[in-house]
């Protein structure tokens, strides 16, 4: 047993994918992920990274994360980077240049003050 009290435990996932899967009532002012597909791309995402190797991430459905105007939309932990995601391309590139390669799709990327 570790000495130290306050070590973090050892990580079970190195990243974490939360993707938006929020539903408003038709009409609603902001939208919602649900409506522009979020489901069906983030089922996607689940069987595409299994299917390319990824290991160690977990992709999961989340409850509202506040941006639906702008979604579909995902944040990955621990790094805290949120995407706009659109279409099966854009998980592709997520997938590959953020949770492969290390790197960030810029141009999918929500940066804190977009609106």
């Amino acid at each position: 047993m570790s000495d130290d009290t306050n070590a973090d435990p050892e990580l079970f996932y190195d990243r974490h994918v939360f993707f938006c899967v929020n539903e408003r009532p038709d009409g609603h002012p902001r939208g919602c992920c649900k409506a522009k597909g979020s489901v069906k791309l983030r089922n996607y995402m689940k069987a595409r990274a299994k299917e390319m190797g990824i290991k160690r991430v977990r992709i999961n459905n989340s409850g509202c994360l506040n941006r639906c105007e702008l979604g579909p939309t995902l944040v990955i932990y621990p790094e805290g980077v949120w995407y706009r995601c659109e279409s099966t391309g854009d998980v592709d590139r997520i997938l590959r240049e953020h949770l492969t390669d290390g790197n960030r799709a810029n141009d999918l990327m929500l940066m804190p003050d977009d609106k």
